[in-house]
């Protein structure tokens, strides 16, 4: 069910986004007019009044937005699991020996051969969504792959090196 989000303006302060949440909790994130930004949440009995808040830089909301993003769309795929037979969902880790460290991923020619979908890469710095062919692959990122058994099992000795990737 989608959530619902209000919005309030907060004059001469920003804009402040609120969710409740089922727990009946909210949590606002307040966006400053001097591009600073807020994630409060709400005192139980006066919603106009912070329990606790947290100020956030800009590489912090970025990492909380890539972290959550990056959640959501694991916890996504892993539903679908639930809901088609035959379709799979594996994290594949790419080794540092793998071939295809600092290529391009489309080089792994996955949905060509296996006809497996890489959805997202995991790395340190947080994740792609969607990655395009041309996305790198680097040392410890783990790629979020859909698609047959067979198909992921030949995708893993494709990135480790053990099979071509070629037809």
């Amino acid at each position: 069910m989608p959530v619902h989000v209000e919005r309030a303006e907060l004059p001469g302060i920003g804009v402040r986004h609120d969710i409740l949440t089922d727990e009946g909790r909210r949590l606002s994130v307040v966006n400053m007019r001097d591009g600073g930004r807020v994630l409060a949440i709400s005192d139980e009995d006066d919603p106009d009044r912070a329990d606790e808040s947290i100020e956030l830089t800009d590489d912090e909301a970025t990492a909380l937005s890539e972290v959550l993003g990056g959640s959501l769309i694991l916890t996504q795929v892993a539903g679908l699991r639930d809901h088609i037979a035959g379709l799979f969902m594996e994290q594949i880790p790419v080794r540092a020996d793998s071939p295809f460290v600092g290529h391009p991923m489309g080089d792994t020619r996955a949905r060509t051969l296996t006809r497996c979908s890489i959805v997202a890469i995991v790395r340190d710095a947080g994740v792609v969504p969607s990655p395009e062919p041309a996305d790198l692959l680097g040392a410890g990122d783990a790629l979020i792959v859909v698609g047959t058994r067979e198909g992921l099992d030949k995708l893993v000795r494709i990135i480790g090196g053990e099979a071509p990737a070629h037809g």
